[in-house]
């Protein structure tokens, strides 16, 4: 079930995709469903869900991507705005809901999402 504000997804900048499917299939066991040929999104051993994915996009941080739930995206993109976040990436959507990104203060990029 995904709460409010929690982490509920990360994805990994991956140079070559393939390379690191196979990587992580043989080093932990994880199994991928590919969305296309630039991201892969992976489950592990006992997990009931997708954990994350794994991206090439250039446009894609390059850095580990944490992604929290929100049940309302417009209030928690109003409110990482309040507290002093810079937006990167305004709501948009994708297949199974929609997103922003925005920047902490420190310079950490992390991502919203909701499927609402």
């Amino acid at each position: 079930m995904n709460q409010h504000h929690r982490i509920d997804y990360f994805e990994l900048p991956a140079s070559d995709l393939e390379a690191t499917k196979r990587f992580y299939a043989g080093a932990f066991d994880w199994k991928f469903t590919d969305y296309g040929p630039m991201y892969a999104g992976f489950t592990y051993p006992g997990a009931d869900r997708e954990a994350g994915g794994m991206s090439t996009d250039r446009d894609h941080t390059t850095a580990p991507l944490a992604i929290l739930y929100s049940a309302d995206l417009e209030q928690s993109e109003e409110t990482v705005r309040a507290a002093g976040g810079t937006i990167t990436k305004p709501i948009f959507s994708f297949p199974g809901g929609r997103r922003f990104q925005f920047i902490d203060p420190s310079g950490n990029q992390l991502a919203v999402w909701s499927d609402k």
